[in-house]
């Protein structure tokens, strides 16, 4: 595949891409801790820390594993050791009988709402719910038909890359366009939880988008909001991070998410990041006019008569700039002064003879 330049995309009428702010999702995953007014809260509290999209998951426990109590089916170590898959994604599910309420919460609140399908049937059901887009999570990158499901629905597709290499990441992307879905982005990913910073990469997002043509960003699963913002340095275009009420109140994933207030700095710090990207530029900026005056500058330190030499005891590079650059001491001194030349004056070729 050879890339082009990486493509912007709209959701909800929002720009995504090179150039742009970075686009702030707040992922809600299971810190509802199994009720819903607490989902709604975290609605309101994305919209308020300045995300410009709040996104949920959709499965069941039925839907993403099955209830087995085989070994493989048993999380050993981390975050969530000793659990089966079943219970923890039992856990940690948004109920379907919710959805149709947590969009309305959010287009009260205005932000856009979308989230993670993880089986055909919950493309279905975000389809009728009028999801502006729809995100594949990492685990589920190699379930082509899944997204192939998603990209036929004519909406953007976010995709994470978490686990995933080069040639599987390529293929991903190849079932989305040929699907018919070419508003795509692409999540560099780190598949722990929590992620360590020294494992985050994220030189990787230029090497994304130069090899596929797509806006990049972060899926953040790291302590913190720096390698966000790291990211954003690195061209990030999206920034996807969890966000909880309280991370002492427990659930699956709050061990590893933002609580509001700093979700709130990661939105300013992400999005001052962007702006201080800025292009190369050597010119003077608005912001240091002012200071030019404070530049060195060569003046008259002690009073100097008519025909008498410069000399280093009575002229000296000091502030302020108004006279000579420091450059041409060497030239000035020995010259003759053509007129008196008091203490404090700023010198320039006319006071020479």
């Amino acid at each position: 595949m050879k890339a082009t330049a990486p493509k912007s995309l709209k959701i909800d009428g929002r720009t995504i891409g090179p150039g742009e702010p970075p686009y702030l999702i707040a992922e809600l995953s299971g810190n509802h801790n199994g009720q819903i007014e607490r989902a709604f809260e975290l609605i309101q509290h994305a919209k308020n820390a300045g995300a410009d999209a709040v996104k949920i998951q959709t499965y069941t426990a039925d839907t993403i594993t099955i209830e087995s109590d085989r070994p493989e089916f048993r999380i050993s170590g981390g975050l969530w050791d000793g659990r089966t898959l079943y219970e923890l994604y039992k856990e940690a599910h948004t109920p379907w009988e919710w959805h149709e309420a947590l969009f309305d919460k959010a287009r009260e609140v205005g932000i856009t709402m979308f989230s993670s399908p993880f089986d055909a049937t919950a493309v279905d059901l975000l389809a009728n719910l009028g999801a502006p887009a729809y995100k594949i999570a990492s685990f589920e990158l190699l379930d082509l038909p899944l997204i192939q499901k998603a990209a036929e629905q004519g909406r953007p597709l976010i995709m994470s890359t978490g686990l995933a290499n080069l040639g599987e990441i390529g293929d991903a992307i190849d079932a989305a366009r040929e699907a018919g879905c070419d508003d795509l982005a692409v999540l560099h990913c780190v598949s722990a939880y929590p992620a360590p910073a020294n494992e985050s990469n994220v030189r990787t997002i230029p090497h994304l988008a130069e090899a596929f043509g797509t806006p990049v960003g972060l899926s953040d699963h790291t302590l913190g909001t720096a390698v966000a913002v790291a990211a954003v340095a690195m061209g990030a275009c999206v920034i996807e991070k969890h966000v909880c009420l309280r991370r002492a109140d427990g659930g699956p994933d709050a061990g590893f998410s933002l609580e509001p207030h700093e979700f709130k700095q990661l939105v300013q710090d992400c999005r001052d990041a962007s702006e201080a990207l800025g292009r190369p530029h050597y010119d003077l900026k608005g912001s240091e006019r002012g200071a030019v005056v404070f530049r060195r500058s060569l003046y008259a330190v002690a009073d100097i008569a008519p025909g008498e030499r410069f000399t280093a005891e009575n002229v000296r590079s000091i502030r302020p700039g108004n006279g000579l650059p420091p450059k041409e001491l060497p030239n000035l001194l020995g010259k003759v002064a053509r007129c008196k030349v008091p203490r404090g004056t700023p010198l320039d070729w006319s006071f020479v003879d």
